[in-house]
């Protein structure tokens, strides 16, 4: 007998809400995607800010959960046997015992604590960019090291030292799927891989849960951290306020769901000892599932808590990924973009049928320019860079522009700088995991595998098979599921 679930990836621009059967296999019934914001370095007030509105977090979810059982009518809520939940990570949400945020939650972009983890761990002696003492102290315990910018310790710190009345004010820290949690249940929890997300996780066999000597070490008050629960545990049920403004059932089961990076592997079908999956929406990675902790520190690169708790996903990070796409429509092409979307007759709220009209466009366009984009070569850094270097000042560029490039080639030279980076950041992940690969095949997801000629210009630069998974922009909410 089928059941259905509702999921939810929450994404860095948006928020995608799929209706699922399960049955023999899993169908996708309706799905929605609805908007919100990303406030960015002025916008902050705060160099290399990166900022989110929890409340529009929340109304996008309401939005599309009501818009899903629109779409599919013959299902209600009633039938709905759960929720759960797939989510960016290494976010930082702070709330106050009430669960209301105590600012705007940051998000994993995040670059502002650059004093704070100078003071934290990048002082001294350094091995890879950390203080050695500390940074052997971190990999005793917890098998990775916080030493980027972005890690969500030296956000936290960065509170500490600039908003102390905030600071005061912090009940629990959570991650962005682990507020949406709290906002449906009233439960303050956190899944084993969103833990780990905090570099404050001992991952020790039979030491599992919040590190009190890493917390120690860095300054963080270990009774700010929430229960760690499973990725597959019933965590709440649905409250009747959280009911009235989903559209959803009171009491419907809430499950803890896990990060983008667990989940979207999974969704992908990339589960198996080996597996290889490169995902491309705002930002980008390649993940390779692993028996054993794995870290490349030289390369910003570490295996990862996954939501199967006997394998871990290596995993490297490109911060601005199919972001370069958003970026070309929002700044390089808007006028052509503009008539080709009246061409199709675009709805202006309709941002699923936005993102497919865009990549028809792309595929157009970059059928027209000609492999290797006449030289014209993209650096696909617009926010910095994680992987196979760290450099929160690294900036996006062409070069090798001639009098004869035109729009074509700079057009075709983004979605090639990005896939080009991928290729570097799967050779450099390979040197460790080439003993595990029983196929050099690789699955490609995201919003960048919507596109055809996208997804052979990543086969062609990787020089291996590419396979592209069934609704691939959809794929962290069916990992949830």
């Amino acid at each position: 007998m089928s059941k259905y679930v509702i999921t939810y990836d929450i994404g860095t621009t948006g928020i995608k809400t799929c209706l699922i059967e399960i049955d023999k296999e899993m169908k996708i019934l309706a799905s929605a995607t609805e908007g919100y914001g990303l406030y960015v370095d002025e916008e902050t007030g705060v160099k290399g800010g990166s900022e989110q509105d929890a409340d529009e977090w929340w109304n996008a979810m309401c939005v599309t959960t009501k818009e899903v059982f629109k779409k599919c009518k013959k299902i209600k809520k009633e039938q709905i046997e759960g929720i759960s939940f797939c989510s960016a990570m290494q976010g930082l949400v702070l709330v106050d015992k009430q669960g209301k945020c105590i600012r705007r939650p940051m998000t994993y972009m995040d670059q502002r604590a650059r004093e704070e983890i100078k003071k934290g761990i990048a002082h001294g002696v350094q091995v890879a960019g950390a203080e050695v003492t500390k940074l052997l102290k971190y990999l005793k315990y917890t098998g990775a090291v916080s030493s980027s910018v972005k890690d969500p310790i030296w956000k936290y710190k960065w509170v500490e030292a600039h908003e102390p009345e905030n600071f005061k004010r912090i009940y629990k820290w959570l991650d962005v799927k682990e507020y949406m949690i709290l906002r449906c249940s009233g439960e303050f929890v956190m899944t084993n891989d969103s833990a780990f997300g905090t570099l404050l996780y001992d991952t020790r066999k039979g030491h599992e849960g919040w590190c009190k000597p890493i917390c120690d070490m860095v300054g963080v008050n270990i009774d700010h951290m929430p229960v760690i629960k499973a990725s597959t545990e019933k965590v709440g049920e649905v409250t009747a306020q959280a009911a009235k403004e989903l559209g959803l059932a009171e009491g419907t089961a809430v499950y803890g769901g896990g990060g983008d990076a667990s989940l979207i592997g999974v969704g992908a079908g990339a589960t198996e000892i080996g597996d290889t999956h490169i995902y491309s929406g705002t930002s980008g990675w390649v993940g390779t599932v692993v028996p054993e902790q794995l870290v490349d520190a030289g390369a910003m690169m570490a295996a990862i808590v996954g939501a199967n708790p006997e394998t871990y996903n290596y995993f490297a990070e490109l911060e601005t990924s199919n972001k370069c796409v958003g970026w070309v429509k929002d700044h390089l092409a808007l006028d052509e973009i503009g008539v080709f979307l009246k061409k199709y007759g675009h709805k202006k709220d309709d941002l699923e049928e936005e993102s497919f009209n865009l990549y028809d466009y792309l595929e157009e366009v970059i059928e027209r320019a000609n492999p290797g984009a006449d030289g014209v070569v993209f650096t696909p850094w617009l926010h910095g860079n994680r992987c196979p270097f760290e450099d929160p000042n690294a900036a996006g560029m062409f070069f090798n522009i001639h009098l004869e490039t035109g729009k074509t080639e700079l057009i075709r030279a983004v979605v090639e700088g990005v896939c080009f980076h991928m290729r570097w950041m799967l050779e450099r992940q390979e040197q460790k995991v080439a003993k595990y690969k029983k196929s050099n095949a690789v699955r490609f997801c995201g919003g960048g595998a919507l596109g055809a000629a996208t997804c052979q210009i990543l086969s062609d630069i990787l020089q291996r098979d590419v396979e592209v998974v069934d609704s691939p922009q959809n794929i962290g909410a069916v990992g949830a599921a």
